[in-house]
């Protein structure tokens, strides 16, 4: 819950100034409020915008809940379900994510679906009963041509903005193990879907942890406030 229209004009115009030739793909997640800015500022750029969270259900009277419908409106192409945030003080069940993933890929959104788990989980030795419960409450819902259109972030809870970070290996260990799960599945959605990295990567480790295998990219938090700090994330990518 962050910006404003003039900050999010000036961090914008400097992603535009910078990222213009970058090879991978650069997209900026914005409060619903935001999505008209952003549809006038990066339509036909190199920049692609989604929301950061959707209702679970079409329409009717959920008075102000955004549909996915509403979200299309704007031209959103993705939106982040399931954020640890989310689950934490808005008690979002794992049923309830998979719900709000179903109705943004009726839209044509491609959901992230946020998985990952808690300080007091990791020391449980819980992270992948509680990682792949998640995850498979999306994948019980769709059906396989929908699993590949999806994306999935893995956010250690512990490791956001706390200044912790998994180390290259322990974040590669989820997300194999991720990679894993939908492979049972499905070879083709294993393949094709990415997984990113949510648990406070930085300029400092993006290049480490980009480097590893099965992580396709990162889901940025407060770094991508700072233009020049995101940028440094998105040349390391």
């Amino acid at each position: 819950m962050n910006g404003g229209l003039a900050v999010n004009a000036g961090l914008l115009l400097e992603l535009l100034s910078s990222s213009v030739n970058s090879p991978c793909e650069v997209l900026v997640c914005v409060p619903s409020v935001y999505l008209a800015q952003c549809e006038s500022m990066l339509s036909n750029t190199s920049i692609v915008y989604g929301a950061q969270d959707v209702s679970a259900h079409s329409a009717g009277a959920y008075t102000g809940e955004v549909s996915s419908a509403m979200l299309a409106d704007f031209s959103c192409k993705y939106v982040i379900v399931g954020h640890s945030e989310r689950r934490a003080y808005h008690h979002e069940s794992n049923e309830l994510v998979a719900q709000k993933a179903l109705q943004a890929l009726r839209s044509n959104i491609c959901p992230i679906v946020c998985v990952g788990e808690t300080l007091e989980q990791r020391e449980a030795g819980k992270t992948n009963e509680i990682v792949i419960a998640q995850l498979r409450s999306v994948m019980d819902l769709l059906d396989d041509g929908a699993l590949a259109r999806i994306v999935v972030a893995y956010e250690p809870v512990w490791a956001i903005g706390t200044g912790k970070t998994a180390t290259p290996e322990m974040a590669q260990d989820v997300h194999a193990m991720l990679r894993s799960t939908l492979a049972e599945r499905s070879e083709f959605a294993a393949e094709r879907v990415r997984i990113l990295y949510g648990g406070s990567m930085k300029p400092e480790n993006a290049r480490e942890l980009l480097a590893m295998p099965d992580i396709d990219g990162g889901l940025i938090g407060g770094a991508s406030l700072k233009a020049v700090d995101f940028l440094s994330i998105v040349a390391a990518a």
